[in-house]
């Protein structure tokens, strides 16, 4: 018998809720052995994460019903809560999806960093810190000293997510259960991320259980594929049986969808002599982020958006690229430079003019589970800015959120329900509608995407063209992901430490880009999911 460093063998796990018993993984086996890395992929509540929190021990409201868990030859299922403490970031480290949740507000990040080395008897308080940071530097932090007398909320949330993994890997675990670990990171961040993270596979022989949605990473990185759809393992094999030559419908249809640098951008309108709906001129904006130390986050950004434009803002994660889009929106004082929005200069506005413009430029934010309130039905999160405005009547706001929803390709039906009764998708979907109430000009994006299942993120693009088409919306759109953005975008810019290095339409940045940073960008993206079945699809190590 194998001596597999990881067994899963007919795992059944249940939820029991309100309306009875739900059946989230069904007769699961997967093995990872000592070394490898194993990708589990699917869409959003296929059971990925389940079935990492059963290893875990960590299921919140489930039991596991039937089969059999063995980690290192000893059977885990139904182990001690010692046991499994003992177990749990010394041997198995996790890496969450969430770096908003996962990390303690009001703790600075060496302690958080410090404190899993102490509790696992791996250092004393002193040796600790300086241990942190060193953790912190390898998970790719800058400045490590400084960033460990920082908290959460003065990272970024690609930051955030580094230092999830510094934590992860701290004591040198057997097993690291990766849950999504770079979905809310650039390129180049993930390239490093995931690098450190092969690294460790071959020096120490750490194994890795990648659970994501992102296939040209799975593609890239794995030696095994497991795809998961409604609890149950539809299809596994090697990166390139699997991804070169799939079998299962469901595995063809997630290939379909994932977006791809190797497709082509659609035919754009050129809109450059015309007057620009914004334009920014010479922003400036620094952060004092320590007694003795200033970051500045934008330095001398100048952009514009056209009506009925997409322009793109791209870069690493601390780049500037969401401080830039608060500014645009009127969310965050610039320290020096101007905004105009149709003509009009809207640096200083105040009072009823901020107001007013609040109409013309909506927002939608990356992780719509966070920016709806859960305590607020669907119609009443969707008519909340017309009520805010005082535009018609309780009735009248129901009527208008039940188009909006079938605007955004939901049915009325939702308005009664709550956030937490819909996907991922459709929670953004209704930030979405929600965004169009007042029917602005201008909608800003950011990270709208990043958080999505390669299916329903090709979904939400597909509504974001149509809803532009239709009402010749403009988008100022935040991401890291290259592949979206070639779909989507008219133009590009990229931003480096607080400054644009380059900004030229989608055709010319992806065939010709002049700056280096631009180039590394390109050169980090995963390639396509879909390789030729024929050629032998090698890791990146």
């Amino acid at each position: 018998m194998t001596d597999h460093l990881l067994s899963i063998e007919g795992l059944q796990v249940e939820y029991l809720g309100s309306t009875g018993t739900t059946a989230a993984v069904q007769g699961v086996s997967l093995t990872v052995e000592r070394g490898e890395t194993v990708a589990l992929v699917g869409e959003s509540g296929s059971g990925k994460s389940t079935l990492a929190h059963a290893v875990l021990g960590l299921l919140n409201g489930g039991r596991i019903t039937a089969g059999e868990i063995t980690f290192a030859g000893e059977r885990i299922e139904h182990a001690a809560r010692r046991t499994l403490q003992r177990i749990r970031g010394a041997r198995i480290g996790l890496v969450p999806q969430d770096p908003g949740t996962s990390l303690n507000p009001v703790l600075r990040i060496g302690d958080q960093v410090a404190e899993v080395l102490r509790i696992h008897g791996r250092a004393d308080r002193r040796t600790a810190r300086l241990e942190a940071v060193r953790i912190l530097e390898q998970a790719g932090l800058d400045r490590p000293e400084l960033r460990a007398r920082q908290y959460p909320q003065d990272l970024s949330g690609g930051q955030r997510q580094r230092v999830l993994i510094g934590i992860a890997l701290a004591c040198g675990p057997e097993l690291v259960i990766a849950d999504e670990p770079t979905s809310a990171l650039d390129v180049t961040v993930q390239r490093r991320i995931l690098d450190h993270l092969a690294r460790r596979t071959a020096e120490s022989g750490t194994a890795v259980l990648l659970i994501t949605h992102d296939l040209a990473v799975a593609a890239e990185r794995a030696d095994r594929i497991a795809v998961m759809q409604n609890g149950v393992i539809v299809e596994t094999g090697t990166a390139a049986e699997v991804l070169g030559n799939p079998q299962h419908e469901y595995t063809k249809r997630l290939i379909a969808a994932a977006p791809s640098l190797d497709h082509q951008e659609r035919p754009r309108p050129v809109r450059e002599h015309t007057t620009p709906l914004l334009s920014a001129t010479g922003l400036r904006k620094s952060f004092r982020v320590a007694r003795d130390f200033t970051v500045t986050a934008v330095d001398d950004v100048s952009l514009k958006v056209h009506r009925g434009e997409t322009l793109a803002v791209v870069g690493e994660s601390g780049s500037g690229k969401s401080t830039t889009a608060r500014i645009l929106a009127r969310l965050a004082e610039p320290d020096s430079g101007t905004v105009t929005f149709d003509g009009q200069d809207i640096t200083g506005l105040r009072g009823s003019g901020l107001r007013a413009l609040r109409r013309r430029i909506q927002v939608v934010y990356q992780n719509p589970y966070v920016s709806l309130n859960p305590k607020l039905t669907i119609g009443k999160i969707v008519a909340e800015p017309l009520q805010a405005f005082g535009i018609g009547d309780r009735r009248s706001r129901r009527v208008t959120a039940g188009e909006l929803l079938e605007q955004v390709a939901l049915p009325p039906a939702y308005l009664d329900r709550r956030p937490a009764e819909l996907s991922g998708g459709q929670r953004q979907r209704v930030a979405i509608a929600r965004a169009l109430a007042l029917r602005p000009e201008l909608l800003v994006l950011d990270e709208p995407v990043s958080a999505l299942d390669v299916s329903v993120q090709a979904q939400i693009l597909d509504l974001l063209e149509h809803l532009q088409a239709e009402l010749d919306l403009a988008y100022l759109f935040i991401s890291h992901d290259l592949a979206v953005v070639r779909r989507l975008a008219d133009r590009v810019a990229v931003m480096r430490q607080g400054c644009v290095v380059e900004t030229a339409s989608t055709a010319e940045l992806f065939g010709n880009p002049q700056n280096d940073y631009t180039r590394e960008l390109l050169a980090a993206v995963p390639r396509a999911a879909t390789p030729d079945p024929s050629l032998p699809l090698e890791r990146t190590a």
